[in-house]
């Protein structure tokens, strides 16, 4: 039956995506289509640069500051960008910046992160110039067909298995109900349909009930403000229902903080962020601070741990002990480096991109890489990423 349903699902998508690409000057490839495999010209270290485009501080904070390390390690080779909060309304925007950086020859590969929608249409237009440009796209909000067909690599949380692994969790930290919150746009989306639909099997075979609340859209006339009160207003009224063992899920960057604060205040369950990394939501939430612990996941872990364990809330939170959106940041750059170098099989190199995620996971098997499945065709571009989740009361 979900089989049916996401196919079915899945095809609206594509469909409705693919139409709208039509507007612009360089046709849609098919879906099973994935880009040219060519090996470049290898460059001198320092010779070339790399750019990255993030979204602000205000829709998601981690990879923002991921691109900002990468400035710090590498200096003037690295180039940044934002898209606006108000993405899904101002996609020219979202182009136009992306152009900007692609305007500048010695820059030879642009990482995407978060591919929100507009970014298909942004590497259209930049390949119009430059069809040689490397695209690494990392949360990739589009059609997975479509993006895969534009970009040269993509990377997405694994969000087809965490519609098992999040009810599972939360089974396992006590939960009786599981809140999800989304709406409509983010529910357009592939993958974030798909998991909720395995949610809502996983829950029923747990015997967990689960519970869909709509939320306002952050890039809707409330913003991102009127987004988050609407998380500190709910939470405490859907405990007030369904009591302290209802865990918590939202879609949506923006309300991980607002949603850890209040869940931490109310006592209920908290098994991870819609992006899971101990960077996502909690250091504001919890009031850590984190000067001169940069990119120290260890001392952020050990960190919201004690905040936890003093509230008494070490068996009922978690995340992921891998910050996942800065991990794509970071391999996108170190893949295009060696990419550049003349260091891989050309444009993808699997074997090469699994080390380097590996590598920033931990070391070997730390990181779970799988192609995603869409309709039985294989995007062999396209690659979802589990990792473990991180048990704050060992």
């Amino acid at each position: 039956m979900v089989k049916r349903l996401l196919s079915l699902l899945l095809a609206i998508v594509m469909v409705f995506t693919l139409v709208a690409c039509r507007s612009t000057d360089t046709p849609a490839s098919t879906p099973a289509e994935t880009p040219a495999t060519e090996t470049p010209v290898a460059e001198e270290a320092g010779d070339y640069k790399i750019g990255i485009i993030t979204g602000t501080v205000s829709q998601g904070e981690e990879e923002y500051q991921a691109a900002q390390n990468m400035v710090a390690e590498y200096g003037d080779m690295i180039v940044t960008a934002t898209y606006p909060d108000n993405f899904q309304a101002e996609t020219e925007t979202t182009i136009a910046n992306v152009v900007a950086l692609a305007s500048d020859p010695d820059v030879k590969a642009i990482v995407f992160v978060q591919a929100v929608p507009g970014a298909a249409a942004a590497i259209d237009k930049v390949r119009e110039t430059r069809p040689e440009m490397l695209f690494i796209a990392g949360v990739a909000a589009e059609d997975p067909a479509t993006i895969a067909s534009k970009a040269d690599i993509v990377m997405l949380v694994d969000e087809i298995s965490m519609g098992s692994t999040i009810p599972q969790k939360a089974f396992d930290m006590g939960a009786e109900t599981l809140i999800h919150y989304s709406f409509a746009r983010h529910l357009s989306y592939a993958t974030i349909a798909a998991r909720r639909e395995l949610m809502v099997e996983k829950c029923e075979e747990l015997g967990i009930e689960f519970v869909d609340v709509t939320a306002p859209d952050p890039t809707g006339d409330a913003g991102v403000s009127g987004a988050q009160q609407f998380i500190l207003e709910d939470v405490p009224r859907q405990i007030e229902q369904y009591g302290q063992n209802t865990a918590f899920f939202s879609t949506n960057c923006s309300m991980q903080e607002p949603l850890i604060r209040s869940i931490m205040e109310q006592g209920a369950i908290y098994p991870q962020q819609c992006c899971p990394s101990p960077y996502h939501g909690y250091p504001a939430a919890l009031n850590i601070d984190v000067s001169g612990h940069e990119g120290d996941v260890q001392f952020m872990l050990d960190s919201i741990g004690d905040k936890l364990i003093e509230a008494g809330q070490e068996d009922k939170m978690s995340t992921w002990g891998v910050p996942v959106n800065m991990l794509m940041v970071e391999a996108g750059v170190e893949y295009a480096i060696e990419y550049i170098e003349g260091n891989t099989d050309g444009t993808l190199d699997e074997k090469v991109l699994s080390s380097i995620v590996n590598d920033l996971a931990g070391g070997e098997g730390k990181a779970q890489l799988t192609k995603y499945n869409e309709n039985g065709v294989q995007l062999d571009n396209f690659y979802m990423i589990l990792c473990d989740f991180y048990d704050f009361g060992a």
